[in-house]
């Protein structure tokens, strides 16, 4: 009866299976991701190698004459230098505002969760509608940046859109308020993953709470925060909205990112290859600071 029963285990259904069953239930994120990650990116590095545009949409391959050409602009390496200032300076902001928030999320009080839905608010907005916003709330007249210039004796006809210094700070600003929730509510899943036992050990040992910031809190949720500044950099280098609706590159290129730059070439020039050629030198930016991200936790998680 062994012997038969033998062959009768080894016949199960597809639920006995979980190398299949892991496929099975894996199997729509990969169509996902492909669909939404794979295809757009291959498609964008086949164009970068092509004279498509959109007038003339067939493909004819050109090897790398469309990077050349790009490569070759003083207006590219202006837009690399505005996208690595714009992401840097938002990914500092970010981290150091929604390290403030997450606390501020986690803490108990009356009205919290009044506190919470203000805190979410700017994130659960769409990137459009609040660059409009912030748009009429810097502009010159009518507005309170217009109530400010002329309280500060700036002529009202004075406008921040002609200052590449106040364009790039405008810019930062806008994406530091929409981005730092989202940093918040990572950083607070890794504040609440912290042991209440180690941080009443710290405070017995006599830590004060900014040796117990230090010690204590940065080192255990050093991986939450290296993944809300991933997701911010990625984010901001790859922004087309607040950049367009609030100046437009402008004035002479002084804002343009690369994510810009390639929207304006690709879509609105309609030259596809070119386009498509900033869109591909873009993506080692965020790859590059992802590996330094993962690098610095690694390291410093050996160190522990």
């Amino acid at each position: 009866m062994a012997a038969e029963a033998a062959p009768g285990a080894r016949r199960g259904g597809l639920a006995d299976r979980p190398g299949l069953m892991t496929w099975v239930f894996l199997l729509p994120s990969v169509i996902y991701l492909a669909a939404l990650v794979v295809v757009p990116l291959v498609l964008a590095v086949v164009l970068a190698f092509s004279a498509a545009t959109a007038g003339r949409p067939a493909y004819r391959f050109t090897g790398v004459r469309q990077f050349t050409t790009v490569l070759s602009e003083g207006v590219f390496w202006r837009a690399l230098g505005d996208t690595l200032l714009i992401t840097g300076a938002s990914t500092v902001l970010v981290v150091l505002g929604g390290q403030v928030l997450a606390h501020v999320l986690l803490a108990r009080f009356r009205g919290r969760w009044l506190v919470r839905l203000l805190v979410l608010l700017p994130w659960t907005t769409p990137a459009a509608l609040s660059a409009t916003s912030w748009r009429w709330l810097l502009d010159s007249a009518g507005s309170p940046a217009g109530w400010l210039l002329r309280a500060v004796g700036i002529p009202p006809g004075a406008s921040w859109h002609g200052r590449p210094v106040v364009t790039m700070g405008a810019i930062v600003a806008v994406q530091a308020w929409r981005l730092t929730p989202l940093a918040a509510v990572v950083m607070a899943a890794g504040l609440a993953a912290i042991p209440r036992d180690v941080r009443d050990a710290a405070r017995v040992d006599g830590a004060g709470a900014v040796r117990r910031a230090f010690d204590v809190t940065i080192p255990l949720t050093l991986p939450s925060i290296a993944v809300a500044a991933l997701l911010t950099a990625t984010l901001a280098s790859a922004d087309v909205t607040v950049v367009n609706v609030l100046t437009h590159g402008g004035p002479g290129h002084a804002s343009q990112t690369l994510a810009t730059l390639s929207y304006a070439r690709g879509v609105e020039g309609g030259a596809l290859g070119q386009g498509a050629a900033i869109a591909v030198l873009l993506l080692p930016l965020p790859l590059a600071g992802a590996a330094g991200l993962l690098r610095v936790v690694r390291h410093r998680s050996a160190d522990r």
